[in-house]
């Protein structure tokens, strides 16, 4: 009764949340409760890597539901993915306290390399954990909304919002290479060593993050699948059909969509903020514009406007970059670019948006003949005189 309430008709919902806490659970359990020598046993490097896949899971739901279902092609999305990262990398620099190379008690090492005095002032606060977390979560939320107040208010649309948003991730890719900035330049912020008190490199905080990315993941995706599906996304969808035709009903369109790309950006920065501690660095490459890009090749490969395609895509192509890029390297973007062509012709509604078509063409087929009337025998005609 209550899945049925959560999920109404929509299985596909029901077995991808269900799925993923299969997955959850069994991937714990083989790390935690298995010898190291077992065939059983599902090594710690591999839990950090699943717990990337599903923070990449996140960024793809945050890009569909603006793509897919508001019909708005961000190319910039990698820059609230990369903000939220930086918060929370601020947040564990501060946590290394006089552990550093230099020993400084406040300063991170960087900064005393570059003989910095003083904490900057857009420091304070991240020693804590609470605040760190609304950092995360308020610093892309507030760029998306002033950048989509100004984009949509002005009425952008189509193509020329997609080169902005991908013009600021390429600005912040700039700003946050310089040492000013007070991010640690080039190298970013990296050497982490606890969260919470509890070391970053043991196989249980390993563990622990892949199942905080894994239930992050499942309450992104039931809170895009209950905005899909209440006014305020029936209203999206008219935004992405027809825009011009929901305005003159009256509809405050901009409204619609910067609440949409607002809160996709706050879900960015939380995939990356769990992204983080599991990778153990952050630098400005994580706001390069083929990341943002690669971001919507995931959405169009999973299926777009189908929100578990957006998840799934980001697995599956993450998956097949880590085994090309470890057995052919050189063609790997060729691969992908491969796939997103051959996605974009011959399976433009993705993978989940395809395979249940092609069943149901089987389904229908299959029922035809098994209804299609027999053709009449005929008697043999018996020889005359008989």
């Amino acid at each position: 009764m209550i899945a049925k309430r959560i999920f109404g008709s929509d299985a596909m919902a029901f077995w991808f949340l269900a799925g993923l806490f299969i997955v959850t659970v069994l991937v714990a359990v083989l790390n935690l409760a298995t010898p190291a020598e077992s065939a059983l046993h599902v090594p710690t490097y591999l839990v950090a890597l699943l717990g990337k896949y599903l923070c990449y899971a996140i960024l793809a739901l945050s890009i569909d539901l603006v793509w897919g279902y508001v019909g708005i092609l961000s190319l910039g999305h990698g820059a609230f993915f990369a903000l939220g990262g930086y918060g929370m990398g601020m947040y564990l620099m501060r946590q290394i306290g006089p552990r550093g190379v230099y020993g400084d008690p406040v300063l991170p090492d960087f900064m005393v390399f570059l003989n910095w005095k003083e904490l900057p002032w857009y420091w304070l606060g991240f020693d804590n954990f609470l605040f760190a977390m609304v950092m995360v979560a308020l610093i892309p939320g507030i760029l998306a909304f002033v950048f989509g107040y100004l984009a949509f208010r002005s009425r952008v649309t189509g193509v020329y919002l997609s080169i902005i948003t991908q013009a600021m991730t390429y600005a912040l890719l700039l700003a946050f290479f310089r040492n000013d900035m007070g991010f640690g330049g080039n190298n970013g912020l990296t050497d982490f060593k606890d969260l919470l008190g509890f070391n970053l490199q043991t196989d249980g905080m390993r563990v622990s993050l892949f199942a905080a990315s894994a239930l992050a993941l499942a309450l992104c995706y039931l809170l895009c699948l209950w905005i899909t599906r209440s006014r305020f996304g029936k209203v999206l969808i008219a935004v992405r059909d027809a825009e011009s035709r929901t305005r003159f009903m009256g509809y405050r369109v901009e409204g619609y969509k910067l609440a949409a790309f607002t809160l996709s950006a706050v879900m960015a920065g939380i995939a990356g903020a769990l992204y983080v501690p599991q990778v153990g660095i952050i630098n400005p490459g994580e706001f390069a514009p083929q990341n943002s890009i690669e971001a919507v090749v995931w959405v169009a490969v999973g299926g777009r406007g189908t929100l578990v395609g957006a998840a799934i895509g980001a697995i599956v192509v993450n998956f097949g970059k880590t085994v090309f890029t470890g057995v052919l390297p050189e063609l790997w973007l060729f691969a992908l670019g491969g796939l997103f062509i051959f996605v974009t012709l011959l399976m433009p509604k993705g993978i989940v948006g395809t395979v249940p078509q092609l069943l149901d063409m089987l389904r229908s087929r299959k029922a035809q003949n098994a209804v299609a009337p027999e053709p009449p025998k005929t008697e043999a005609s018996t020889p005359a005189g008989e």
